[in-house]
């Protein structure tokens, strides 16, 4: 048997999960069921397959994600490939860019397509049919698998499955199926022959790039140039901006798995394979308080939470204590910078919110208070007219941009750790307890030289406080 690359899906921005998701940090990159994000329990779901010679995962990713995707491997000691698309061009391009990547030894793996936003719980389930989806698609077969349903739902597209195919359970697609109103959702449901579409495939990479070849050869040939005229960026692989606008948005089930549901001529054969494993995209409010862990109330409490008398709520608290008397069905979330109250039945509006944030150019639809960098983070504690309070942290071994500021001026206490200062060409060590200041229009550069995190208090003061208001003349991270 080839062997298997996981391949993981990481372009999406999760807005119906604001506050806890933004724009530039979404759900996929969050801890929102255990320790692992999103993006790590995907890829952590997969270790320990049997039976399979399973090659190093691969991450296709917009550029904003890259450093934040490239720790939590690094923490997880995963060493895999990270593909960066310039542009969100749907899930077609970005697997025709993981197939091209994953061929470019000149092997010929079967790739496991996984979105990484999806919860699944029962992982030994899981990885039964993964096996069992190699097996057929190492033989040429385009596999995906339908969830079994245990509700009208109508926020899935479903597949219908057709007669069955070899001896594992497997059928063949007779159609897939866009989101349905409710009769038809239950009509879905008590045929017994529709599964809810996961969004998980599974081919080798030779199947695909010829399946999208027959289907959309404009695709394959956009994303053929960007790939050969793109580069390697150290863990990172890039291809050409100019070449990739070129390519069409696209997503697997229309630019290919209809059109083999369809039985149309030169194509693979399709395959779904049931799944049930406790499968959930979360992809609002409402479904991720569904696969929680509950109390006899069916309450979830994350944080500093007190609850009296209260049932079938959720409520997140990142920093404040957050206290519910009386109350049913209510999301409640609370975050450092917005709070969210909604009820259960309502979920889907909070994209409401997000574009109304949007349209008035507000912060809070895109960024978190914490903001992560590819040295560290920072966090903005403090601001008032002309003056701006943050707390930095620094990875050991990480450096800040060589810069200037036009507009202010930065004071620097260190509260743990020792940071490596360069100030117009002069370098310094600033230890626990001790400050350095940076005035206006010098250019300085921030270092850690220690094995552990160094943390700080800067202190900005100046008539723009913008983040746009830096100068680079030397970067480590290529901005």
């Amino acid at each position: 048997m080839h062997s298997l690359i996981p391949v993981v899906l990481s372009g999406g921005s999760g807005t119906r999960l604001w506050p806890l998701s933004r724009e530039k940090y979404p759900k996929q990159l969050l801890p929102l069921i255990g320790d692992d994000s999103l993006l790590q329990a995907t890829v952590r779901r997969v270790e320990g397959l049997a039976g399979v010679k399973l090659g190093a995962p691969m991450v296709v990713c917009n550029e904003e994600y890259r450093f934040v995707i490239a720790e939590q491997l690094r923490l997880m000691g995963q060493q895999g490939a990270i593909l960066l698309e310039p542009f969100g061009r749907n899930t077609a391009p970005a697997l025709t860019l993981a197939a091209l990547a994953a061929m470019r030894d000149g092997d010929d793996p079967i790739l496991l397509v996984m979105p990484s936003d999806h919860v699944i719980l029962d992982t030994p389930a899981f990885q039964a049919v993964v096996r069992q989806g190699a097996a057929l698609a190492d033989e040429g077969a385009v596999v995906t698998f339908g969830i079994t349903p245990d509700s009208p739902e109508t926020g899935y597209g479903y597949i219908q499955s057709g007669t069955p195919f070899g001896e594992c359970g497997a059928r063949s697609i007779a159609r897939f199926v866009e989101k349905p109103d409710l009769a038809t959702a239950q009509a879905y449901l008590d045929e017994g022959t529709y599964f809810w579409n996961s969004g998980l495939f599974m081919m080798r990479a030779s199947v695909w790039l010829s399946a999208i070849d027959t289907c959309r050869d404009d695709i394959l040939t956009a994303c053929r140039a960007a790939w050969e005229q793109g580069s390697c960026d150290g863990e990172f692989l890039r291809v050409d901006k100019d070449a990739f606008a070129l390519c069409p948005k696209d997503s697997i089930d229309y630019a290919v798995m209809e059109r083999i549901a369809a039985g149309e001529g030169a194509l693979p054969s399709g395959v779904v394979i049931p799944l049930a494993a406790g499968w959930s995209d979360v992809g609002a409010w409402d479904a991720l308080w569904e696969v929680l862990p509950k109390d006899g109330e069916g309450n979830v409490a994350q944080g500093d939470v007190l609850l009296y008398d209260c049932k079938n709520t959720l409520v997140m608290a990142e920093g404040r204590l957050v206290a519910c008397i009386g109350v049913e069905d209510l999301i409640v979330v609370e975050t450092p910078d917005a709070i969210l109250v909604a009820h259960k039945s309502n979920t889907q509006d909070v994209k409401k919110i997000v574009d109304h944030l949007k349209r008035e150019g507000r912060a809070e639809g895109q960024l978190h208070r914490k903001v992560f960098r590819p040295w560290g983070s920072y966090d903005g504690v403090d601001a008032g007219e002309r003056f701006l309070v943050k707390r930095i942290i620094v990875n050991p071994g990480a450096c800040l941009s060589l810069q200037m500021h036009h507009h202010r001026a930065e004071h620097w206490i260190v509260v743990r750790g020792t940071a490596k200062v360069t100030r117009d060409g002069k370098s310094y060590l600033v230890s626990e307890n001790e400050s350095t200041f940076i005035p206006l229009g010098t250019q300085h550069r921030l270092e850690n030289p220690g094995r552990l995190p160094l943390e700080m208090i800067e202190v900005q003061s100046g008539s723009y406080l913008g983040e746009d208001d830096i100068v680079r003349f030397e970067d480590a991270y290529g901005r």
